[in-house]
């Protein structure tokens, strides 16, 4: 059966995903992409402009502001995409009978004195104002739109990082790494880094099971940022002096969790949890990556 799915945030890197994704895996369906030229989802107006033509029966939102740094000075701007932008998508959802999928994070957890894995139900308490916005967020989707899918993930590395749509930790650790300099990266945050593309073939999956509520979609396992820089150098066969850094030395702006490690109960109760081991999805990557830079170059 033929269905209108709506991808809004369509040219990030999730958003790319998604587009090959639902090309392969749902060829039935039409999926509009809708970028930030298209739509602005802090504009309730604009929202609906942008949807009421199409009578979507699935409307994905990955719109975003996720710098996190700069998030902490600039909170309205971080609440009008991040809260008042779902709440806006989630209205017009239920007002078409749409299923909502929004897409959260790992930082609604402070993580503080914990080393086992945060489940769907546990209590939320973020560190900074990136993810007191999709909190915020989150909650604004629950009691808007019934037909809702809150999903959170972890550590978000796609290939349109890797084509200078705005780069991702992979691709920094590898520019990094070849420059031929001391490498140093945090050891003191604990997670799971999640390739979009391993995200998007899970969301397809996830979206057509109609059971709505909250879930986490990571890759299995853990690692600190120091660890998985670690691994994806040894996996692209660079020697590099890394060295370990605490989170105060980093100098960073926001507060992060020391432990943000999401179970993905929900999914393994569908059983439908499909992600990979972290290590295996950076191999996937590195794999993808390198096909797409071997059909870059070749002539036209």
């Amino acid at each position: 059966m033929s269905r209108t799915v709506v991808l809004i945030g369509a040219g990030g890197q999730l958003g790319r995903d998604l587009t090959a994704v639902w090309a392969a895996r749902r060829p039935a369906d039409r999926l509009v992409g809708l970028t930030h030229g298209d739509v602005e989802v802090a504009d309730a107006g604009s929202v609906a402009a942008a949807l009421e033509p199409l009578r979507p029966a699935v409307v994905i939102n990955t719109a975003a502001y996720h710098k996190v740094d700069a998030v902490e000075a600039d909170a309205p701007n971080a609440f009008a995409v991040n809260a008042v932008g779902a709440r806006n998508v989630a209205r017009a959802c239920q007002a078409l009978g749409a299923v909502c999928v929004f897409l959260s994070t790992d930082y609604v957890f402070s993580g503080a004195g914990r080393r086992r894995p945060h489940a769907e139900t546990d209590p939320i308490d973020p560190l900074n104002v990136y993810g007191v916005s999709k909190a915020a967020g989150e909650m604004l989707v629950r009691l808007d739109c019934d037909r809702h899918l809150v999903v959170r993930s972890s550590g978000l590395y796609g290939l349109a990082g890797a084509s200078g749509k705005g780069g991702n930790f992979v691709e920094t650790m590898l520019r990094l790494g070849r420059s031929g300099g001391p490498v140093r990266v945090v050891d003191d945050q604990v997670l799971t880094p999640t390739p979009t593309a391993a995200l998007a073939e899970q969301l397809a999956e996830l979206v057509d099971t109609e059971r709505f509520g909250t879930y986490h979609a990571t890759c299995q396992g853990e690692c600190s940022w120091f660890q998985f820089a670690g691994e994806i150098f040894r996996q692209a066969g660079l020697d590099v002096d890394l060295s370990p850094q605490t989170t105060a030395e980093s100098g960073a702006a926001a507060r992060r969790p020391p432990y943000s490690v999401l179970d993905n109960a929900g999914l393994r109760a569908l059983a439908i949890d499909r992600l990979p081991d972290w290590r295996e999805g950076l191999a996937g990557y590195l794999a993808a990556r390198r096909t797409f830079d071997a059909e870059a170059a070749r002539p036209a």
